[in-house]
Protein backbone atom coordinates (compact mmCIF):
# COMPACT_ATOMS: atom_id res chain seq x y z
CA UNK A 1 0.00 0.00 0.00
CA UNK A 2 2.83 2.27 0.97
CA UNK A 3 4.84 1.69 -2.30
CA UNK A 4 1.11 2.53 -4.15
CA UNK A 5 0.62 5.56 -2.61
CA UNK A 6 4.37 6.60 -3.50
CA UNK A 7 3.92 5.60 -7.36
CA UNK A 8 0.41 7.71 -6.95
CA UNK A 9 2.30 11.07 -5.48
CA UNK A 10 5.30 10.62 -8.12
CA UNK A 11 2.64 10.27 -10.91
CA UNK A 12 0.79 13.21 -9.83
CA UNK A 13 3.93 15.14 -10.20
CA UNK A 14 4.01 13.95 -13.53
CA UNK A 15 1.37 15.21 -14.98
CA UNK A 16 1.54 18.88 -12.86
CA UNK A 17 0.60 21.98 -14.52
CA UNK A 18 3.92 23.44 -13.60
CA UNK A 19 5.47 20.88 -16.62
CA UNK A 20 3.18 21.38 -18.94
CA UNK A 21 3.48 24.63 -21.23
CA UNK A 22 1.05 27.01 -21.13
CA UNK A 23 -1.62 25.82 -18.37
CA UNK A 24 -1.98 28.12 -15.58
CA UNK A 25 -3.92 30.89 -14.75
CA UNK A 26 -3.50 34.71 -15.34
CA UNK A 27 -3.87 37.72 -13.43
CA UNK A 28 -5.79 40.13 -15.25
CA UNK A 29 -5.24 44.04 -12.81
CA UNK A 30 -7.06 46.90 -13.92
CA UNK A 31 -5.92 49.80 -13.01
CA UNK A 32 -7.62 53.37 -12.95
CA UNK A 33 -5.61 56.34 -13.81
CA UNK A 34 -8.24 58.35 -15.04
CA UNK A 35 -9.59 61.40 -12.73
CA UNK A 36 -13.49 59.80 -13.08
CA UNK A 37 -14.63 56.36 -12.72
CA UNK A 38 -14.63 53.58 -15.13
CA UNK A 39 -16.69 50.64 -15.35
CA UNK A 40 -14.72 48.00 -17.00
CA UNK A 41 -16.74 45.05 -18.97
CA UNK A 42 -15.74 41.73 -19.51
CA UNK A 43 -16.84 39.10 -22.50
CA UNK A 44 -15.68 35.54 -22.99
CA UNK A 45 -15.41 34.35 -26.17
CA UNK A 46 -17.96 31.98 -27.60
CA UNK A 47 -18.02 28.53 -25.34
CA UNK A 48 -15.86 29.84 -22.86
CA UNK A 49 -16.68 30.12 -19.30
CA UNK A 50 -17.34 33.37 -17.90
CA UNK A 51 -14.94 35.15 -15.30
CA UNK A 52 -16.20 35.68 -11.81
CA UNK A 53 -16.99 39.08 -12.84
CA UNK A 54 -18.36 40.54 -16.23
CA UNK A 55 -18.53 44.20 -15.03
CA UNK A 56 -17.86 46.46 -11.69
CA UNK A 57 -16.78 50.12 -10.69
CA UNK A 58 -13.38 50.95 -10.66
CA UNK A 59 -13.16 54.10 -8.54
CA UNK A 60 -10.06 56.73 -10.08
CA UNK A 61 -7.23 55.65 -8.47
CA UNK A 62 -8.18 52.31 -8.15
CA UNK A 63 -6.80 48.90 -8.85
CA UNK A 64 -8.37 45.59 -9.42
CA UNK A 65 -7.32 41.80 -9.96
CA UNK A 66 -9.46 39.56 -11.57
CA UNK A 67 -8.19 35.72 -12.26
CA UNK A 68 -8.55 34.26 -15.75
CA UNK A 69 -8.17 30.04 -16.35
CA UNK A 70 -5.85 28.28 -18.83
CA UNK A 71 -7.12 29.08 -22.17
CA UNK A 72 -9.08 31.66 -21.14
CA UNK A 73 -10.04 33.93 -24.72
CA UNK A 74 -11.96 37.61 -24.33
CA UNK A 75 -11.98 41.16 -24.14
CA UNK A 76 -12.18 43.85 -21.63
CA UNK A 77 -13.02 47.20 -22.20
CA UNK A 78 -13.96 50.49 -20.36
CA UNK A 79 -17.48 52.21 -19.64
CA UNK A 80 -17.72 55.87 -18.66
CA UNK A 81 -20.57 58.73 -18.35
CA UNK A 82 -22.85 55.93 -16.43
CA UNK A 83 -25.43 56.18 -14.40
CA UNK A 84 -28.56 54.51 -12.49
CA UNK A 85 -32.28 55.51 -13.53
CA UNK A 86 -34.85 55.71 -11.10
CA UNK A 87 -36.30 52.43 -12.37
CA UNK A 88 -32.79 50.95 -11.39
CA UNK A 89 -31.71 50.49 -14.74
CA UNK A 90 -27.69 51.10 -15.23
CA UNK A 91 -26.58 52.30 -18.64
CA UNK A 92 -23.19 54.52 -20.34
CA UNK A 93 -23.05 56.46 -23.32
CA UNK A 94 -19.93 55.16 -23.91
CA UNK A 95 -18.96 51.16 -23.58
CA UNK A 96 -22.35 49.92 -22.69
CA UNK A 97 -23.39 46.79 -23.04
CA UNK A 98 -27.27 47.07 -22.71
CA UNK A 99 -27.87 44.65 -19.69
CA UNK A 100 -28.94 47.69 -17.61
CA UNK A 101 -26.69 46.49 -14.71
CA UNK A 102 -23.49 46.83 -13.54
CA UNK A 103 -22.92 42.99 -14.78
CA UNK A 104 -22.33 42.64 -18.36
CA UNK A 105 -23.64 38.91 -18.11
CA UNK A 106 -22.52 38.15 -21.60
CA UNK A 107 -23.32 41.26 -23.94
CA UNK A 108 -20.20 43.12 -25.70
CA UNK A 109 -19.60 46.53 -25.66
CA UNK A 110 -21.61 49.16 -27.97
CA UNK A 111 -19.13 51.33 -30.38
CA UNK A 112 -17.65 53.40 -29.73
CA UNK A 113 -15.39 51.49 -27.39
CA UNK A 114 -11.25 50.83 -27.07
CA UNK A 115 -11.03 46.77 -26.70
CA UNK A 116 -8.39 45.10 -24.79
CA UNK A 117 -8.41 41.07 -26.88
CA UNK A 118 -7.00 38.07 -25.01
CA UNK A 119 -6.59 34.70 -26.15
CA UNK A 120 -4.56 33.27 -23.61
CA UNK A 121 -2.64 30.00 -24.19
CA UNK A 122 -3.17 29.54 -27.48
CA UNK A 123 -0.84 28.26 -30.86
CA UNK A 124 2.61 26.76 -29.12
CA UNK A 125 0.98 27.67 -25.72
CA UNK A 126 1.44 31.51 -26.13
CA UNK A 127 -0.95 33.97 -25.20
CA UNK A 128 -1.96 36.55 -27.96
CA UNK A 129 -3.60 39.74 -27.25
CA UNK A 130 -3.84 43.49 -28.73
CA UNK A 131 -5.50 46.88 -27.94
CA UNK A 132 -8.42 47.84 -30.92
CA UNK A 133 -9.54 50.64 -32.37
CA UNK A 134 -12.17 48.31 -35.17
CA UNK A 135 -15.16 49.18 -33.12
CA UNK A 136 -13.90 52.78 -32.53
CA UNK A 137 -12.12 54.84 -28.89
CA UNK A 138 -13.75 55.51 -26.23
CA UNK A 139 -10.97 56.39 -23.93
CA UNK A 140 -7.12 55.15 -23.56
CA UNK A 141 -5.76 51.94 -22.36
CA UNK A 142 -2.66 50.05 -22.14
CA UNK A 143 -1.65 46.45 -21.78
CA UNK A 144 1.59 45.65 -19.79
CA UNK A 145 2.49 41.98 -19.59
CA UNK A 146 4.52 41.28 -16.25
CA UNK A 147 6.85 38.44 -15.95
CA UNK A 148 6.46 36.65 -19.78
CA UNK A 149 8.86 35.66 -22.21
CA UNK A 150 8.57 36.23 -25.94
CA UNK A 151 10.13 38.36 -29.07
CA UNK A 152 7.09 40.00 -28.97
CA UNK A 153 5.83 40.34 -25.43
CA UNK A 154 5.64 44.07 -25.45
CA UNK A 155 3.67 46.27 -24.01
CA UNK A 156 0.85 47.83 -25.95
CA UNK A 157 -2.46 50.19 -26.53
CA UNK A 158 -3.12 53.92 -27.03
CA UNK A 159 -2.62 56.24 -24.81
CA UNK A 160 -3.22 59.23 -26.51
CA UNK A 161 -6.64 61.15 -26.22
CA UNK A 162 -8.32 60.72 -29.43
CA UNK A 163 -11.51 62.17 -28.41
CA UNK A 164 -10.42 65.68 -28.69
CA UNK A 165 -8.84 65.30 -32.52
CA UNK A 166 -12.11 63.11 -33.50
CA UNK A 167 -13.79 64.82 -37.30
CA UNK A 168 -17.17 65.84 -36.42
CA UNK A 169 -18.72 63.04 -38.60
CA UNK A 170 -17.08 60.15 -36.18
CA UNK A 171 -17.03 62.30 -33.23
CA UNK A 172 -19.79 61.03 -30.00
CA UNK A 173 -21.07 63.98 -27.79
CA UNK A 174 -21.67 64.06 -24.24
CA UNK A 175 -25.39 64.81 -23.32
CA UNK A 176 -25.77 68.57 -23.40
CA UNK A 177 -23.13 68.49 -26.78
CA UNK A 178 -20.62 70.25 -24.47
CA UNK A 179 -17.49 67.82 -25.07
CA UNK A 180 -16.04 64.63 -27.22
CA UNK A 181 -16.52 61.45 -25.43
CA UNK A 182 -15.51 59.27 -28.07
CA UNK A 183 -14.94 58.21 -31.44
CA UNK A 184 -16.53 56.02 -33.63
CA UNK A 185 -15.05 54.23 -36.35
CA UNK A 186 -15.85 54.82 -40.00
CA UNK A 187 -17.64 51.34 -40.67
CA UNK A 188 -19.81 52.55 -37.75
CA UNK A 189 -20.40 56.03 -38.88
CA UNK A 190 -20.77 55.41 -42.29
CA UNK A 191 -21.99 51.34 -42.55
CA UNK A 192 -20.09 51.33 -46.05
CA UNK A 193 -18.10 47.95 -47.10
CA UNK A 194 -14.67 49.58 -47.73
CA UNK A 195 -15.05 50.52 -44.41
CA UNK A 196 -16.34 47.71 -43.06
CA UNK A 197 -13.99 44.82 -44.84
CA UNK A 198 -16.77 42.95 -46.17
CA UNK A 199 -18.35 42.31 -48.79
CA UNK A 200 -16.13 42.62 -51.89
CA UNK A 201 -13.83 44.16 -49.84
CA UNK A 202 -13.71 41.50 -47.33
CA UNK A 203 -10.10 40.36 -47.86
CA UNK A 204 -6.79 41.53 -47.00
CA UNK A 205 -5.83 42.39 -50.26
CA UNK A 206 -9.45 44.25 -51.17
CA UNK A 207 -9.71 46.06 -47.53
CA UNK A 208 -7.23 48.43 -47.51
CA UNK A 209 -6.72 51.40 -44.62
CA UNK A 210 -8.97 54.48 -45.18
CA UNK A 211 -7.62 58.38 -43.94
CA UNK A 212 -10.20 57.40 -41.11
CA UNK A 213 -8.14 54.74 -39.40
CA UNK A 214 -4.83 56.37 -40.93
CA UNK A 215 -5.90 58.89 -38.00
CA UNK A 216 -6.15 56.37 -35.76
CA UNK A 217 -2.86 54.58 -36.87
CA UNK A 218 -1.15 57.41 -36.88
CA UNK A 219 -2.36 58.40 -32.96
CA UNK A 220 -1.36 54.93 -31.68
CA UNK A 221 0.92 52.92 -33.99
CA UNK A 222 0.90 49.64 -32.47
CA UNK A 223 -3.38 49.10 -32.44
CA UNK A 224 -5.66 47.62 -34.80
CA UNK A 225 -6.86 50.78 -36.20
CA UNK A 226 -8.71 48.32 -39.17
CA UNK A 227 -9.79 44.54 -39.44
CA UNK A 228 -6.40 43.87 -41.18
CA UNK A 229 -4.17 45.49 -39.46
CA UNK A 230 -2.78 41.90 -37.36
CA UNK A 231 1.35 42.41 -38.51
CA UNK A 232 1.93 45.36 -36.65
CA UNK A 233 -0.92 45.02 -33.65
CA UNK A 234 -1.26 41.50 -32.43
CA UNK A 235 1.64 40.79 -29.62
CA UNK A 236 2.64 37.57 -27.69
CA UNK A 237 3.73 36.51 -24.61
CA UNK A 238 4.36 33.14 -22.51
CA UNK A 239 3.24 32.69 -19.08
CA UNK A 240 2.48 36.49 -18.28
CA UNK A 241 0.20 38.10 -16.42
CA UNK A 242 -1.05 41.61 -17.42
CA UNK A 243 -1.87 44.85 -15.91
CA UNK A 244 -4.71 47.00 -17.93
CA UNK A 245 -4.67 50.87 -16.96
CA UNK A 246 -6.90 53.07 -18.20
CA UNK A 247 -6.10 56.76 -18.89
CA UNK A 248 -2.35 55.46 -18.51
CA UNK A 249 0.11 58.24 -17.52
CA UNK A 250 2.11 60.05 -20.43
CA UNK A 251 5.69 58.91 -19.61
CA UNK A 252 4.51 55.19 -19.69
CA UNK A 253 7.27 53.20 -20.54
CA UNK A 254 6.92 51.14 -24.23
CA UNK A 255 9.10 48.02 -22.48
CA UNK A 256 7.42 45.20 -20.68
CA UNK A 257 8.60 44.36 -17.10
CA UNK A 258 10.56 41.21 -16.91
CA UNK A 259 8.93 40.68 -13.16
CA UNK A 260 5.89 41.24 -11.27
CA UNK A 261 5.29 44.49 -9.51
CA UNK A 262 3.10 46.66 -8.00
CA UNK A 263 -0.03 47.96 -10.40
CA UNK A 264 0.65 51.91 -9.32
CA UNK A 265 4.94 50.96 -10.03
CA UNK A 266 4.45 49.57 -13.46
CA UNK A 267 1.84 51.34 -15.22
CA UNK A 268 4.16 55.03 -14.06
CA UNK A 269 6.79 52.83 -15.69
CA UNK A 270 5.32 52.92 -19.09
CA UNK A 271 6.20 55.07 -21.89
CA UNK A 272 2.80 56.56 -23.91
CA UNK A 273 3.17 56.00 -27.92
CA UNK A 274 2.55 59.22 -28.62
CA UNK A 275 5.22 59.10 -31.60
CA UNK A 276 5.05 57.06 -34.50
CA UNK A 277 8.09 56.95 -35.06
CA UNK A 278 9.25 55.37 -31.80
CA UNK A 279 6.60 53.45 -31.18
CA UNK A 280 7.48 51.56 -34.73
CA UNK A 281 10.33 50.71 -33.53
CA UNK A 282 9.31 48.86 -31.17
CA UNK A 283 6.78 46.98 -33.23
CA UNK A 284 7.59 43.64 -34.32
CA UNK A 285 6.10 42.53 -37.56
CA UNK A 286 4.58 39.00 -37.92
CA UNK A 287 7.59 36.92 -39.05
CA UNK A 288 8.83 37.69 -35.65
CA UNK A 289 5.92 36.80 -34.02
CA UNK A 290 5.85 33.16 -35.31
CA UNK A 291 9.78 32.83 -34.46
CA UNK A 292 8.66 34.42 -30.84
CA UNK A 293 5.76 31.57 -30.75
CA UNK A 294 8.53 28.20 -31.90
CA UNK A 295 10.94 29.70 -29.65
CA UNK A 296 9.52 30.16 -26.80
CA UNK A 297 7.16 27.14 -26.77
CA UNK A 298 10.11 25.00 -28.07
CA UNK A 299 12.00 25.44 -24.70
CA UNK A 300 9.06 24.99 -22.32
CA UNK A 301 8.34 21.57 -24.11
CA UNK A 302 11.99 20.50 -23.59
CA UNK A 303 11.80 21.05 -20.15
CA UNK A 304 8.43 19.54 -19.82
CA UNK A 305 9.53 16.52 -21.96
CA UNK A 306 13.16 16.41 -19.90
CA UNK A 307 11.03 16.62 -16.36
CA UNK A 308 8.28 14.06 -17.66
CA UNK A 309 11.40 11.77 -18.19
CA UNK A 310 13.50 12.34 -15.17
CA UNK A 311 10.58 11.20 -12.63
CA UNK A 312 9.27 8.49 -14.92
CA UNK A 313 12.63 6.84 -14.49
CA UNK A 314 12.51 7.06 -10.19
CA UNK A 315 9.20 5.98 -10.75
CA UNK A 316 10.08 2.79 -12.48
CA UNK A 317 13.76 2.32 -9.85
CA UNK A 318 11.54 2.85 -7.11
CA UNK A 319 9.11 0.19 -8.05
CA UNK A 320 11.96 -2.23 -9.00
CA UNK A 321 13.68 -1.28 -5.71
CA UNK A 322 10.48 -2.10 -3.31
Amino acid sequence: MARLALLVALLSFVVSPQLVPGVHSTTFTFVNKCDYTVWPGILSNAGQQPLSTTGFALDSGASKPLVAPAAWGGRFWGRTHCSQDSAGKFSCLTGDCGSGQVECSGSGAAPPATLAEFTLDGAGGMDFFDVSLVDGYNLPVLVAPQGGTGQNCTTTGCVVDLNGACPSELRVTSSDGSEGVACKSACEAFQQPQYCCSGAYATPQTCKPSSYSELFKDACPQAYSYAYDDSTSTFTCADADYIITFCPSPNASQKSSSSSSSPASSSDQATAATSAASASNSVNNSTMVYEGVLEASGAATNRAVAGLVGVGVAVWRMWQLS
